[in-house]
């Protein structure tokens, strides 16, 4: 069962490369099972050359598996160009100040923690810091300040 998946796999095109794993390691299309028991034309067409032009039409592929791999890269650049267009597009833009009220996501990996019914969000906080990237230096209420930053996708804004 496993190289059945496997084939499979190593067969289908990527979206992100616009070719076959296998055809970017071995120059050319792999040959199917069925394709050996009933031949197709381009396995045809491969049997019935002779040997000298069947190694100079092998070599001739294996020197544009640079070309493929060339234009395989360049697709993979464009895929994730598109791809972190398309993330960015979703993106809430969030912009925390210092002195602003904020409540942080609590992370529910107490033993002891009601499940769906325990408390989503903690604080509320003051917002002390803020750096690039995203990070928050946050305080209680009272001052005290905690050391460990938090990122921006784990706080809201608090309207009291």
């Amino acid at each position: 069962m496993l190289p059945y998946a496997l084939l499979a796999y190593r067969t289908s095109i990527r979206t992100s490369t616009g070719a076959t794993p296998y055809s970017l390691v071995y120059g050319m299309e792999v040959v199917l099972p069925i394709e050996v028991e009933i031949p197709s034309m381009r396995v045809l067409a491969e049997t019935e050359l002779e040997e000298a032009k069947w190694a100079k039409q092998r070599y001739e592929q294996l020197n544009f598996i640079d070309e493929k791999m060339l234009k395989a890269l360049c697709h993979g650049q464009c895929y994730q160009q598109r791809m972190a267009r398309a993330f960015n597009a979703r993106v809430r833009h969030r912009d925390f100040g210092p002195g602003n009220l904020v409540l942080r996501k609590v992370l529910h990996v107490m033993p002891d923690s009601r499940g769906k019914f325990s408390y989503k969000y903690d604080g509320p906080f003051v917002v002390k810091e803020v750096f690039f990237g995203g990070a928050v230096i946050l305080s209680d209420m009272d001052g005290t300040k905690n050391a460990l930053p938090v990122n921006a996708d784990a706080i809201k804004k608090y309207y009291p």
